[in-house]
């Protein structure tokens, strides 16, 4: 390994899910009381369920839905997730067993009535602690990195506020209460940046680089794509062309650790388990890629945990 690392000698297990292949997996979510993993195959408007105490994969195709880039379970409503279904965020009603499921109600729409925004689609979406939901947008297709289309959302009661714009691949996102930062992915910058985050609020400002990824030595421009959090306020930064996720110490922008996984195309990454010490691991299929790439793994004996992640409060 030629990237100046201060790496931490670890001995950890990387098991892939039984039946979990999607050929764009990406934003899992933990729901700890239910221990389920959901996640989503953005390409096939799918949602998926790992259920851990049988460990097995349940999938869904969401009817009249083309491409889906999030799932968030709804407090308070089983069995409803919002999700970013295409442009909207909508409501789906889904058992968790049934091969299909369905959007009860639209939430919001964003880019509307404007032929530049017609390719663009949600992509990773994600609440923070008090439940509120931030989601971006990117083009479906074309170039990412020279046409940034794409927009960078908070949903506020009925309606999607636009908190950044000019957006290339809308992507990972984390918070850490204790000191107050959120972080946010925008993969068209090779970067992670982190803001200094009002709870009470729900704003960000300051934005600060924690890492740039551009330009390490020995790789060439790795693409930060999903990404969590641990604990003690580590970030797990899943590169999608680099066979990795990345644990990253926010303070001092050092890899503190590289951990490594059987396929290239790494989206995304939620701790879970009972004890909140399982790293899950989606993964993508694309442009030209074979299985067992799209696989979602579980990646155990870090001897770090995870913080719960939050459901959507709709009201």
């Amino acid at each position: 390994m030629n990237l100046k690392l201060m790496s931490k000698i670890m001995s950890y297990k990387v098991e892939p899910l039984p039946n979990s292949v999607a050929d764009l997996g990406e934003a899992p979510h933990w729901d700890i009381a239910t221990q389920n993993l959901y996640y989503v195959d953005i390409v096939n408007g799918k949602l998926l369920r790992y259920d851990f105490n049988e460990n097995k994969v349940y999938h869904c195709k969401i009817e009249n839905v083309s491409v889906v880039g999030f799932v968030v379970p709804v407090e308070g409503e089983p069995n409803k997730f919002v999700v970013g279904a295409e442009r909207d965020i909508s409501i789906v009603e889904w058992d968790g067993v049934s091969e299909t499921c369905e959007v009860v109600k639209v939430l919001a729409q964003v880019e509307q009535g404007d032929e530049i925004y017609d390719g663009n689609r949600f992509n990773d979406g994600k609440c923070d602690p008090r439940g509120r939901l931030y989601a971006g947008t990117m083009r479906y297709f074309g170039d990412h990195f020279e046409f940034r289309r794409g927009k960078f959302y908070k949903y506020n009661g009925g309606s999607m506020e636009v908190i950044k714009d000019n957006i290339g691949i809308s992507n990972g996102l984390a918070w850490n209460e204790d000191t107050n930062k959120m972080y946010y992915i925008d993969t068209a910058d090779f970067n992670v940046k982190e803001y200094d985050y009002d709870f009470t609020l729900g704003e960000l400002k300051n934005p600060r680089v924690v890492i740039d990824l551009k330009s390490y030595e020995g790789r060439d421009k790795l693409l930060p794509d999903g990404m969590t959090i641990d604990a003690k306020g580590y970030l797990y930064i899943a590169t999608f062309n680099g066979h990795s996720i990345l644990q990253v110490n926010p303070k001092t922008g050092k890899i503190e650790t590289e951990i490594k996984l059987p396929v290239k195309q790494i989206t995304s990454a939620a701790f879970g388990g009972p004890n909140l010490d399982i790293l899950y691991v989606t993964t993508a299929n694309i442009f030209g890629q074979t299985q067992p790439a799209g696989t979602t793994y579980k990646i155990t004996g870090l001897g770090v945990k995870g913080t719960p992640m939050t459901k959507f409060k709709l009201n």
